[in-house]
């Protein structure tokens, strides 16, 4: 029969379409089965099958460049499940990091010409170490950047070492420029400073760029102010307390920050917050101290409490003090995250943030490649002809690359008005058209046409949010909204028509799951059929357009979503859930902090804190709700895995409550360190647990010779404990489990007391020693792991040992006699070796091993005849 060509990775087995020929009639079977279920047809959808460990389930995957790329992506795959008849599909059409495959040689037969260079460069990968940390390889954009960490790149199907040159060039795994970089840039350093929620929303929306001035009304000790000014920011602030000597200014943006709350006068509130607006030229922020519906604190006090340190407190609800701002100032105050407003006194500012706001901000296009010229075959050829485009692209790329990069950003053709570099590209190319005709002769239409596509849905939502919010029509449309208009809609009445149409959308249950599962199909988190989508905040700009109105319709009540770690769209009952999490991207298991509830239909909003009294819980399964596009998703994904490995939890649902999670690791001797699940180093009490049933005293204080003389004999190894906890967990728990208690005979050897035990032992072999080391700091016993002797009071061994062979991943057991004590070990080779110890002529005991299927056929009273 000949070899099937095949790659197996753990307990899955992937090979290529073209193998379905060598498979048995029963394996066959499945596949077609799984191709009629799927609706996909092998070579036309798919050409690779992964069978997993179980028998009824089998992936159907696309690797449309299989043929030509060294790694090939993965474009799609269904995931069949035969006995639940379900299909789960996803593709990474868009995906800017797709999962790609490795080994291609092993899918390839024997006679295939590109079996060969597969190999070789399979080789050089092993040669370079690229596959030392499997974490890092799964993926394209890690993957790529690994591959330049070794000082190499790939080219064809060749790892080229890179020149000096090449080398000195940074790392090409950097996102695509989005609008607004530079603000988040000036946030990462503001960050640093620590600065309060209203101060860290402007940086965030690009107000902190050095163009505007900033006046802090009530800037109490003034550390915002200070702050701002270290990073090169013009910011000055009064305070009545702190800075009452302090000028009070005008400025393009005023901070009202977490003053009106603290204010018990309700009239010296309203003048507060009028004399803060009056102050400001363009954009008044209020920020306030939202109620917790958790955590009612404090002592009623007029229309506030008295809290313990004394102060005043007003604890506003979201509504409340929008409510409050809209009818002291008259004007519309837009939220932008939990109790912090804005307020708008230039209207063109208002629709540029509005806009802006709901623009899909993830570019998802690739870099543009230009479309190589044709070549035209001569039968005779006189000279190289010049390429004229090339150079003049060379000439003006720098001018070039921003005027592409600003028409995808429009999603139509610049204005005039809006190019910086008019000047430079009109003498360059005689006039802005005629430049705008040579970008698009070298890279095409398919990246305009998708990014005019994704402008459209970016207007269509926001005018269906202005709708939803019932804002006050504009007296006049900003600038570049008006350009919008007329090159997608026509006209304005058209924009509205749309944008109304998918608003009233968002009460259609049916159409708000059908966007649901077409998000999951396309990575953008985890769908429970029928009841919601939850995913990270920085997918949402990739949703549907109906479900970015969805949100975007939550966020009008609360601020900006984007405030939170995750977001929840509930299908059916007009929700939408934000969590925060304690360092959601920095640990695998954040803890939440805080939840809102927005409940559209009420208008209203539920807020809960997680603290002393509620202790905060985990996030489980984090990588269902990002995707390989977030950092860190390889690590997220193995650190899982390992998890799941443990076998030591039930994470259905939202899992084991804190405390039993983390006491649950603790006595498996498991911490979590970064993203990785490692053994704690610390030394155990000798009556703490090992297993289910033991205590570590047990194992070490159980031998004769250990109760003679009186030795400690402790482990001095932490990894020695790790030994007996796995030895515990994976042999004696199952046997007593089955069995009833056991009685140990001989445990832990250390080499002191190996040194008093009488008679013929063999510590650099039968694993007693543990993880050990001699004088010269060499391992007492290679083989690692540990080992018992233990008997069970009034069972036949035989069948004891027998029962071990056939339900536990031991290492070696040795069997002396259907009376006598047995010996066993579990180490990291789980070599599953039997031997049985037979009396000799002279009667010494003679190791014979024995096959596995030997010895489950012994019978009692018939030992001896075994050899």
């Amino acid at each position: 029969m000949p070899v099937i060509p095949s790659k197996i990775v753990g307990r899955r087995t992937y090979l290529h379409v073209r193998a379905l020929a060598c498979l048995d009639s029963e394996t066959s079977a499945r596949v077609a089965a799984a191709e009629m279920l799927a609706g996909v047809e092998r070579y036309a959808q798919f050409n690779l099958l992964r069978f997993d460990d179980s028998d009824s389930r089998l992936a159907l995957l696309n690797y449309p460049t299989f043929d030509d790329d060294a790694f090939p992506a993965l474009q799609e795959s269904w995931l069949v499940d035969l006995v639940q008849r379900s299909v789960s599909y996803r593709t990474y059409a868009d995906s800017l990091n797709p999962p790609i495959l490795h080994r291609k040689e092993l899918l390839l037969a024997e006679d295939d010409p590109r079996r060969k260079a597969c190999a070789a460069l399979t080789e050089s990968c092993e040669l370079v170490g690229l596959f030392d940390d499997p974490r890092r390889i799964g993926y394209q954009r890690q993957w790529l950047a690994l591959i330049r960490e070794k000082g190499y790149r790939l080219d064809g199907y060749t790892l080229v070492p890179l020149g000096n040159e090449e080398s000195n060039v940074a790392l090409e795994e950097e996102e695509p420029r989005q609008a607004g970089w530079e603000a988040s840039r000036h946030l990462t350093a503001l960050v640093r400073y620590g600065f309060s929620a209203p101060i860290q929303s402007l940086a965030r929306y690009g107000f902190l760029d050095g163009r505007h001035r900033l006046f802090d009304y009530g800037c109490g000790r003034g550390d915002d102010v200070r702050g701002l000014v270290e990073n090169g920011l013009s910011a000055s602030g009064w305070d009545p307390y702190y800075a009452p000597d302090n000028p009070i200014a005008y400025a393009d943006l005023v901070n009202l920050g977490f003053v009106i709350n603290v204010i018990e006068d309700f009239d010296t509130r309203l003048e507060a917050l009028t004399r803060a607006w009056s102050l400001a030229e363009r954009l008044l922020v209020v920020s306030v101290m939202l109620s917790n519906q958790n955590d009612p604190r404090g002592e009623r006090f007029r229309d506030g409490v008295m809290t313990q340190r004394g102060t005043f407190q007003k604890y506003y609800t979201q509504a409340e003090i929008k409510a409050f701002v809209e009818q002291v100032l008259d004007e519309e105050a837009i939220p932008v995250a939990p109790g912090v407003l804005y307020v708008f006194r230039d209207k063109d500012v208002e629709q540029r943030f509005l806009v802006d706001r709901y623009r899909t901000r993830r570019n998802r296009l690739r870099e543009p490649t230009a479309r190589p010229p044709e070549r035209v075959v001569r039968a005779r050829v006189v000279r190289e002809r010049r390429d004229r485009a090339a150079e003049k692209h060379a000439a003006y790329r720098e001018p070039l690359e921003r005027l592409w990069e600003l028409w995808l950003r429009l999603g139509r053709k610049p204005d005039k008005s809006e190019v910086e570099d008019l000047v430079v590209l009109t003498e360059g190319f005689g006039s802005l058209p005629k430049a705008l005709r040579f970008l698009e002769g070298r890279y095409g239409t398919d990246a305009i046409e998708q990014a005019a596509a994704a402008r459209v849905a970016d207007l269509e939502v926001y005018f269906a949010l202005q709708f939803f919010e019932w804002r006050k029509p504009y007296s006049h449309l900003e600038r570049g909204l008006q350009r919008d208009i007329k090159a997608f809609f026509g006209d304005y009445a058209t924009a509205k028509a749309q944008s109304t149409e998918l608003l009233f959308r968002i009460a259609d249950i049916a159409a708000i799951e059908d966007a649901c599962r077409e998000a999951a199909e396309h990575g953008l988190g985890w769908l429970e059929p029928g009841q919601s989508l939850q995913l990270h905040v920085s997918l949402v700009e990739q949703l549907p357009p109906l479900l970015r109105i969805y949100v975007g319709c939550a966020a009008v009540l609360y601020g900006d979503y984007r405030n939170a770690d995750l977001v929840k769209i509930h299908i059916a009952s007009g929700k939408v859930s934000l969590m925060r999490y304690d360092d959601f991207e920095g640990r695998p298991l954040p803890r939440l902090i805080e939840r809102v509830k927005i409940k559209l239909r009420d208008l209203d909003i539920d807020y809960f804190a997680y603290g002393e009294e509620y202790a905060p819980p985990f996030l489980f399964d984090k990588s269902r709700y990002i995707n390989e596009e977030f950092p860190s998703y390889p690590v997220q994904l193995a650190f899982e895995a390992a998890l799941d490995a443990l076998g030591l939890f039930d994470l259905t649902g939202y899992g084991p409550p804190p405390g039993i999670f983390s006491e649950t690791l603790a006595r498996h001797r498991w911490t979590i360190e970064g993203f990785d699940l490692v053994r704690v180093q610390s030394v155990p009490e000798l009556d703490d647990p090992c297993g289910r049933f033991l205590t570590f005293r047990q194992l070490i204080a159980c031998g004769e010779t250990q109760a003679s003389t009186g030795l400690a004999n402790l482990p001095k190894q932490p990894e020695s404990y790790h030994a007996l906890l796995e030895l515990a967990e994976q042999v004696l728990d199952p046997v007593i489990d089955y069995f009833g208690m056991i009685r140990l005979t001989y445990g832990f050897c250390s080499p002191e007391l190996a040194r008093k035990i009488p008679g013929r032992i063999d510590p650099k072999r039968d694993q007693h020693a543990a993880h050990e080391v001699n004088r010269l700091g060499n391992r007492v016993c290679e083989r690692l792991g540990a080992a018992v002797d233990f008997l069970v009071e009034d069972e036949s061994m035989l069948e004891v040992a027998q029962w071990i062979l056939a339900s536990t991943p031991f290492d070696r057991l040795y069997f002396y006699g259907d009376d006598l004590p047995i010996h066993v070990s579990y180490g990291p080779s789980q070599d599953r070796q039997i031997v049985h110890m037979v009396a000799g002529k002279g009667g010494r005991l003679v190791p014979r091993v024995v096959s596995e299927e030997a010895f489950l056929g012994l019978e009692r009273g018939r030992l001896e005849s075994m050899g």
